[in-house]
């Protein structure tokens, strides 16, 4: 009788890596427990309809969890979002939660897309983002950023149909009166929708960006 043969199965290295923070290049960690089939909750369903309504376009993505306080569940990724008349692209993003997309598609439209023909004379071809989900603290601190629970999106500027960039970190001070116009605009309009807006006005760490939260706090800055 022979023995039988049992192969030997090496763990991919992957699995052994600690959290990486996916909007900077890199690919993201694996979950410390398999992702799970999509299957959405009913809050979930009719966020995800919110969302269709909204003509964006999304893929659900399945829950996952990281450990260390850092995972992504209900998020989706975000393809394109919809102005007053015509598509916008979005660059840049990773997961994020579903509640938050929905807030970000309505703000595209009615905050961004709007503004910018009303101080801009232009409609809005695109938001520029620095990611979303990130496993990392807040700076400074050993609190986990909203940004570890893909609860947040960091924009950073914004091209319009006409070929204009606008830059917050170049614009928010240095740009043309319309220019700095607009960038309040947006970003009072954001404080409308998500919980906690931060700007170049809060810190020099926000001097490049809006960062976007949904939270209860109420802070804009």
């Amino acid at each position: 009788m022979t023995r039988r043969m049992i192969p030997l199965i090496l763990l991919p290295l992957g699995l052994l890596a600690g959290c990486l923070p996916q909007d900077q290049g890199h690919q993201p960690p694996r979950p410390r427990q398999q992702a799970r089939a999509y299957a959405p909750s009913p809050a979930g369903a009719q966020c995800m309809a919110d969302l269709h309504q909204r003509q964006a376009g999304f893929a659900p993505l399945p829950d996952a969890y990281y450990g260390g306080g850092c995972a992504t569940i209900n998020t989706v990724r975000l393809l394109s979002l919809h102005g007053d008349t015509d598509a916008l692209a979005v660059s840049n993003l990773g997961p994020v939660t579903c509640p938050l997309a929905d807030a970000f598609a309505g703000w595209a439209r009615y905050g961004v897309d709007r503004a910018a023909r009303l101080a801009l004379g232009s409609p809005l071809a695109r938001i520029e983002t620095m990611g979303s989900y990130n496993c990392r603290n807040i700076a400074g601190s050993d609190h986990r950023s909203a940004h570890a629970t893909a609860d947040a999106i960091d924009v950073s500027g914004f091209v319009l149909a006409d070929g204009r960039h606008i830059s917050v970190l170049s614009q928010w001070s240095a740009g043309t009166a319309e220019e700095r116009y607009f960038l309040r605009l947006v970003h009072t309009s954001a404080c409308k929708r998500f919980g906690t807006v931060l700007g170049p006005d809060y810190n020099p760490a926000h001097r490049n960006h809006f960062h976007l939260e949904l939270s209860a706090a109420g802070f804009c800055r």
